[in-house]
């Protein structure tokens, strides 16, 4: 293999198109915000499920199944449709395994059409060079990998042994930024895991940041001392992450409620693989109404409502959306009376012991 460019041996070409993707991307990042602070009348970020089927099983996670098939391109195309005139700015894929739907290619390309940036969560399993090659071409912009441990175990099988191959293929021939979120907290056996993690992240010129969990009880449980110099440092690494700003994280990691103002239902979305509207992956059933009838009155409404599980939350994606709003129009609303629908499919799931690697 040729000597390469940077930190990996990604060729001239590769740090070429990686570079102008970037600049175009933080660019178009940039406008978004600059948008975002000047109107609160649009959402921000939106999550959208196009498949609740994994190829795995970790046994923390309640975002996944054995047997659901994939939502239909067309289906998808219509709901992106509709969240692009909504004024959405960014819409991050995840799922399930989103790599395993099959027409995921077509879904980034109506993503990036409707002028909207277009990211993906994955576990990173499915990743080959010619994958990643077809997510360059389909105008990718982000892209999320969670690693758990350094050798695999019985809770999860996402370790850095596993998946340090996928880090490297991304690191030489990815256009797209590429982070990789490691985890301290509750259930995490070996809290220098994450430090390693974040280090062979960094090393192959990707970004890395950290999650925190909640103990069983979904209570918020301080990080010990060695835990929290682990999180400082991790919290450093990266110079081109937004999320290094945000001081939930630091009350969070020493088990303090954090005051602030969530967006969700407004200004952060998650849209089901049923097409309904949820507060965030860990409160799915609420508001539960879908996609095609949440007018911007609902939003509205959800802009204003104080929610109950704001102090304790640790899902960074919805807390990052709140910054833009924190400083401006306090929630002076309650949640609406919920009417359960006749099938399972939007049962409200509490957040219990959850990620805050969204």
């Amino acid at each position: 293999m040729s000597q390469g460019y940077g930190k990996s041996h990604a060729s001239l070409r590769v740090w070429f198109w990686r570079a102008g993707r970037f600049f175009h991307t933080r660019l178009r990042e940039l406008r978004a915000i600059a948008k975002a602070l000047i109107s609160t009348k649009h959402p921000f970020l939106v999550h959208i499920i196009p498949i609740r089927r994994c190829n795995l099983a970790c046994t923390y996670c309640n975002e996944f199944d054995d047997f659901s098939q994939p939502v239909g391109v067309e289906e998808m195309k219509k709901r992106l449709d509709l969240l692009a005139d909504m004024g959405t700015s960014i819409i991050t894929i995840s799922g399930g395994e989103p790599l395993l739907h099959p027409e995921l290619d077509d879904i980034i390309r109506h993503i990036r059409r409707r002028g909207m940036i277009a990211g993906v969560i994955t576990n990173g399993f499915l990743l080959t060079k010619e994958r990643i090659e077809q997510l360059n071409r389909a105008g990718l912009e982000h892209l999320q990998i969670s690693i758990d441990n350094t050798m695999p175990d019985e809770v999860s099988k996402k370790s850095l042994k596993t998946l340090d191959q996928k880090l490297n293929l991304l690191a030489n021939h990815a256009y797209f930024q590429v982070n990789i979120n490691s985890v301290l907290g509750s259930g995490v056996k070996d809290p220098e895991d994450a430090l390693k993690i974040a280090h062979r992240a960094v090393d192959l010129g990707l970004t890395s940041t950290v999650g925190i969990i909640h103990d069983h009880d979904g209570q918020l449980k301080p990080l010990g001392p060695r835990e929290i110099e682990i999180f400082e440092e991790i919290m450093t690494l990266s110079k081109r992450s937004f999320s290094r700003f945000n001081q939930f994280q630091h009350n969070v990691a020493r088990g303090k409620e954090h005051n602030w103002r969530c967006r969700s239902g407004s200004r952060y979305l998650y849209i089901c693989e049923d097409g309904l509207v949820h507060w965030c992956s860990q409160q799915r059933g609420y508001p539960g109404i879908p996609l095609s009838q949440y007018t911007p009155e609902m939003r509205q409404r959800e802009y204003s409502t104080k929610k109950f599980c704001a102090p304790r939350c640790t899902v960074s994606c919805v807390q990052q959306v709140g910054m833009l709003d924190n400083w401006r129009d306090p929630q002076n609303l309650s949640p609406m009376p919920m009417t359960l629908p006749a099938t399972p499919q939007a049962e409200l799931v509490q957040i219990g012991e959850v990620r805050g690697d969204s």
